[in-house]
């Protein structure tokens, strides 16, 4: 995956991490079915999530210039560390059996962080201290 195609995922990315919060707080989850302890999961999330959109749009604000890497590489490493806290609890408190779209948002979430960290490591490492390809 090109630069530009990551760049861009990145700032999706954080567009889609801060609207998640903002239906979270404004609109709310609440599940009958949610263990009763899941609110206070939930809310563990919103400083680090803050953090990661922060690096996710540093680093696309600077896609053409060498600092993109770092930014990238944070960014990353934030997404993995976020999605393994979070498919950690829902695994060991059976989120993902709670509803059939219950499940797949969480697994959505869940892969699409590990992935494009993943990705955006590989991206990074790809690109030398100088130069940034679009």
């Amino acid at each position: 995956m090109n630069n530009r195609m990551v760049s861009i995922l990145q700032l999706v990315s954080a567009i889609g991490i801060t609207v998640f919060w903002l239906v979270f707080f404004l609109v709310g989850f609440e599940n009958p079915n949610y263990p009763s302890y899941y609110t206070y999961f939930e809310h563990s999330f919103p400083l680090p999530d803050t953090f990661l959109v922060i690096m996710l749009m540093a680093a696309f604000f600077n896609r053409t210039n060498y600092r993109w890497k770092k930014f990238t590489n944070i960014a990353a490493g934030a997404m993995i560390f976020l999605s393994l806290c979070d498919f950690s609890f829902n695994i060991l408190n059976g989120m993902y059996t709670i509803g059939i779209v219950d499940a797949i948002l969480n697994v959505f979430i869940n892969i699409w962080c590990f992935i494009f960290g993943i990705i955006q490591i590989i991206a990074a490492e790809k690109v030398s201290r100088n130069s940034i390809h679009w």
